[in-house]
């Protein structure tokens, strides 16, 4: 933040002050002076406004400089220390050399006001996210808990006494502490990542070939919804990248099986690599539904869903895109997504290319 108009300095403040003071003692002076003496002597008059004006200034510049503006000093000195923290700064010195206090303070005060107000609406933020991050929590943990609970209760009441359905309920209980162990992995996984305790084992492999694999592992769940996996085009050559191969495989699997479970049943997934010199761009595409605008940029947060109750019912943790955009990040790499509702989405990220 610039400010342009200059505030007067100490001097320009004191010199302004004894001027008009000299002015108005010299012409009271004068005139009292031709009144008693009936003549004006300009030596004496002369002189006096030099001594007037002399001691006002001194007066007023040591009283501005000690009431005013060490007071200032002191301000600026606590703001200042507050904006650079961990920067190294001759703080002395720049307020020694300052030859107009006010407007830096003024400067500083402004700059701090503001980044104080950024730190606040962050801070804000982060209290929402955190609140319904917390909330989305619970939902997922509490639903196959209370699953389980029922089945438990049914089975102590009596229901264990019929085979069918305590080998049904002991199956859907089953089903629920499998998804609530995925769930802490998942939220194990992003933790590791986060506080970058995940070690990468970086690698050289052919990113074509792990994409093949990742669709023929694919294949039978894409088979129960009719859709289609494969590539974009022929790719007669390897791609060959340097990076965390399971972490890699596991951004892969994460983007198919949400292409195949949002996806048109009927549908196609393809996948589709390119060169860009010094990385290489992969694309995961659908034909499925679409996501609406309003959603793209919060894709990637946690639990985030775009149709919660069709999410939940699919069995998905709410995470799988979380650990995509951490484990790429990881890589010091970017995920994006572009979609056009009823038209399908395209998630690209980059890879950076091995080079011998």
């Amino acid at each position: 933040m610039t400010i342009t108009k200059r505030n007067a300095t100490p001097k320009q403040i004191s010199f302004y002050v004894s001027v008009l003071v000299t002015i108005l003692l010299v012409t009271l002076f004068t005139i009292a002076n031709y009144f008693v003496f009936k003549a004006v002597n300009f030596w004496l008059v002369g002189g006096s406004a030099l001594v007037i004006f002399l001691l006002t200034y001194f007066a007023f510049n040591i009283a501005l400089e000690s009431f005013i503006y060490r007071r200032i000093k002191l301000i600026y000195k606590s703001i200042h220390q507050l904006k650079i923290k961990n920067q190294k700064d001759d703080l002395k010195n720049r307020i020694k050399d300052s030859e107009d206090i006010i407007s830096d303070v003024n400067n500083d005060v402004l700059e701090w006001a503001q980044d104080k107000k950024e730190e606040i609406d962050e801070l804000k933020q982060l209290e929402e996210y955190r609140k319904e991050y917390i909330g989305n929590l619970s939902h997922e943990l509490k639903t196959p808990i209370f699953n389980i609970q029922g089945y438990i209760t049914t089975l102590i009441d009596g229901g264990a006494e019929d085979q069918e359905m305590r080998d049904k309920y002991l199956q859907n209980a089953e089903r629920n502490v499998e998804r609530m162990i995925s769930l802490v992995e998942d939220l194990d996984t992003i933790h590791k990542l986060e506080s970058g305790r995940m070690n990468l084992e970086m690698e050289k492999f052919d990113v074509v070939k792990l994409g093949k694999e990742v669709l023929d592992l694919m294949e039978m769940k894409a088979q129960q919804r009719k859709i289609q996996l494969a590539f974009k085009e022929e790719y007669s050559k390897p791609f060959w990248v340097y990076a965390d191969k399971h972490g890699i495989k596991q951004v892969f699997t994460n983007l198919v099986v949400n292409s195949i479970v949002y996806g048109n049943e009927g549908g196609t997934t393809k996948i589709s690599y390119y060169d860009m010199d010094e990385n290489i761009l992969v694309e995961v595409a659908d034909d499925g539904p679409g996501i609406d605008e309003k959603h793209l940029s919060r894709l990637f947060e946690r639990f985030y869903r775009v149709d919660k109750s069709r999410s939940r019912h699919q069995g998905g943790t709410g995470l799988g895109l979380s650990i995509v955009k951490h484990i790429l990040e990881s890589h010091q790499q970017s995920i994006s997504v572009r979609s056009t509702v009823g038209r399908g989405s395209t998630f690209s990220f980059t890879l950076r290319k091995f080079k011998a």
